[in-house]
């Protein structure tokens, strides 16, 4: 099965870094976060990569290039999808690289790493018989949140904690070849989303552990701290 990564867009809260190359070539622990997530696929077989590449593409194929023994097992498809092209239409640019015999593909963002089990998540995808997956994960208060007693003396602060009531999309999807026809020109990949959810087409693999982005650089600094004190989304030995 396939895997499209969505590395074509800018990354303006990174942009002292971006400025220089695209998001997904940032580095933690030395190596870019995009080759940390195609070690975790790898890890559960599924090693063909379609790269969508957009803003400053050729950044990172010349690194595929100079660094061929990083990524020696991966099968890599680079595609240009364009510079200023919205996700949902990158990914219906990839359209012709999906072989018409695959029955499904998996889509996942160039930011963001898991402990994610990728083959109970296609298995569960297979299982569901939706033509979409999402793997739902708890979202990090941007915060810190405080707490009160009844006489409004504050009893607790903690920093920007896991909410774990609430879910929102890890970016490690998957998704029947049908997907195709829910998705437009000139729109985001949730628009698409939006209309599975209409037509009870879109099923939620629920993931309780690690997940972590990388949108500002506290996200980078706490990634490379990680990284060195215990890498959790380094399933791979």
């Amino acid at each position: 099965m396939k895997t499209i990564i969505l590395c074509g867009g800018i990354g303006y809260r990174l942009k002292e870094e971006t400025e220089f190359k695209p998001k997904p070539m940032v580095n933690i622990g030395g190596k870019p976060i995009l080759w940390h997530i195609m070690k975790i696929y790898a890890h559960y077989g599924f090693n063909e990569f379609i790269i969508a590449l957009g803003y400053k593409g050729d950044y990172i194929k010349q690194y595929f290039a100079s660094n061929a023994n990083l990524i020696k097992n991966f099968n890599i498809t680079l595609v240009d999808t364009g510079q200023e092209t919205l996700p949902g239409e990158r990914i219906l640019r990839i359209k012709d690289y999906i072989p018409k015999e695959d029955q499904n593909f998996m889509v996942t963002y160039g930011d963001g790493v898991s402990d994610v089990n990728i083959k109970d998540l296609v298995k569960f995808h297979e299982q569901q018989g939706a033509i979409g997956t999402v793997t739902g994960v708890h979202p990090r208060s941007k915060w810190g949140l405080l707490r009160a007693d009844r006489n409004k003396k504050v009893i607790s602060f903690v920093e920007k904690p896991v909410l774990r009531e609430e879910w929102v999309n890890g970016g490690f999807m998957v998704f029947k070849r049908e997907f195709f026809k829910y998705l437009k020109k000139s729109e985001f990949e949730h628009d698409a989303l939006k209309r599975l959810i209409e037509k009870g087409q879109l099923s939620l693999y629920s993931h309780d552990t690690f997940w972590h982005a990388m949108d500002t650089y506290p996200d980078v600094d706490s990634l490379n701290k990680i990284w060195i004190e215990d890498p959790k989304w380094k399933v791979w030995k």
